[in-house]
């Protein structure tokens, strides 16, 4: 079992509070991970969890089992660190062997589970080289084989790939989903990373100055965000956002355009996902707006355009695009695509 559930946990440091009564329950097997700009408490949180830090208030329960007071190595959880934490003398079987030696298990069994885990990881080959004969990514499958011969009751991963390069991340985020696949533990995973986030995660936790403003699926946040906070964080480029009124059964925007509204309550702002908006002959759509800048990505098409407001509007288009700069285009807004928030940032 692996179920883990926090009770109104907060974290002070001095007279500073920086977790500020979370509540949350993961279950068996799920893969969580925290989300968040630097700062908003997810590493801390995890840490606490792990025993690394102490709880000023609140309860923490793995299995049902109050663990709030026990010590790190009395909560049957494993950590994996951004830094690989590697013994460099040691070869890589050693390595992933240490503390089972240190706790006395047999040579044989010991031989047996690091055998296992290095098959799962692709390690095989590398037990007997030692770290600095090793690649970035071959370090961190250590550091992780190295928690998996523990039998941990969940994984606590704290940014583990933010020391590779692009390529071995895109890797490394592979092979921990199948990771998580193969062992169906519980994983808690702290990243920056929306991408890392919304490809691994089974549930997301975004973290906002030290409170979850929302949790949910990639798909949830991503398509009905809480807030302003989660639809600007949540989504690569970020939702744009628009000044608006509304009077009835329609918005209005700054710049004059204008739309059905069939909200309850009164938005202040109007968002809307790249991907979402339409290009169409000027004069037609909600809005004109000059192209100020073309980003060509091969797949995808960035237009950066000027419309009269404070933000300039991003339009995501599939592949190459006839436009250039300079030329007027009307942007049709999609009802069914809007998100509208109120004054204080709450979705409506």
């Amino acid at each position: 079992m692996g179920s883990i559930e926090l009770k109104s946990v907060e974290k002070w440091f001095g007279t500073a509070q920086v977790i500020k009564g979370i509540d949350l329950k993961i279950e068996e097997g799920e893969f969580v991970v925290f989300v968040g700009p630097s700062g908003c408490g997810k590493s801390t949180l995890l840490r606490m969890i792990g025993g690394l830090e102490d709880i000023s208030r609140g309860s923490l329960e793995i299995n049902a089992n109050d663990v709030t007071d026990h010590p790190p190595s009395k909560r049957g959880l494993t950590m994996v660190f951004q830094s690989y934490a590697l013994y460099p003398h040691l070869t890589v079987a050693e390595n992933m062997g240490f503390s089972l030696k240190v706790a006395g298990v047999p040579k044989a069994e010991i031989d047996k589970q690091v055998n296992a885990a290095a098959e799962i990881l692709k390690l095989g080959p590398f037990l007997e080289r030692r770290p600095k004969d090793l690649s970035g990514g071959q370090r961190q499958r250590v550091a992780i084989g190295r928690s998996i011969v523990r039998d941990p009751t969940a994984f606590l991963f704290d940014e583990p790939l933010s020391n590779l390069d692009a390529a071995l991340r895109v890797e490394m985020r592979y092979e921990i989903a199948k990771l998580h696949q193969n062992l169906k533990r519980t994983m808690i995973y702290v990243t920056h990373d929306q991408v890392e986030a919304m490809t691994l995660a089974d549930r997301i936790v975004v973290l906002e100055y030290g409170h979850i403003a929302q949790v949910g699926t990639p798909r949830e946040l991503y398509e009905r965000p809480a807030n302003l906070f989660v639809a600007q964080f949540i989504g690569s480029p970020k939702m744009n956002i628009l000044p608006c009124t509304t009077k009835g059964d329609t918005y209005q925007l700054d710049n004059g355009g204008s739309g059905s509204y069939d909200r309850t309550g009164d938005a202040t702002k109007l968002g809307i996902r790249p991907e979402h908006i339409g290009v169409v002959a000027a004069g037609t759509g909600q809005c004109d707006g000059t192209v100020e800048v073309i980003e060509y990505l091969g797949a995808d098409t960035f237009l950066i355009v000027d419309c009269g407001v404070e933000e300039r509007v991003t339009v995501r288009l599939n592949g190459d695009t006839d436009l250039t700069p300079g030329t007027t285009i009307g942007l049709h807004y999609p009802g069914e695509m809007l998100h509208f928030f109120d004054k204080d940032g709450q979705a409506l």
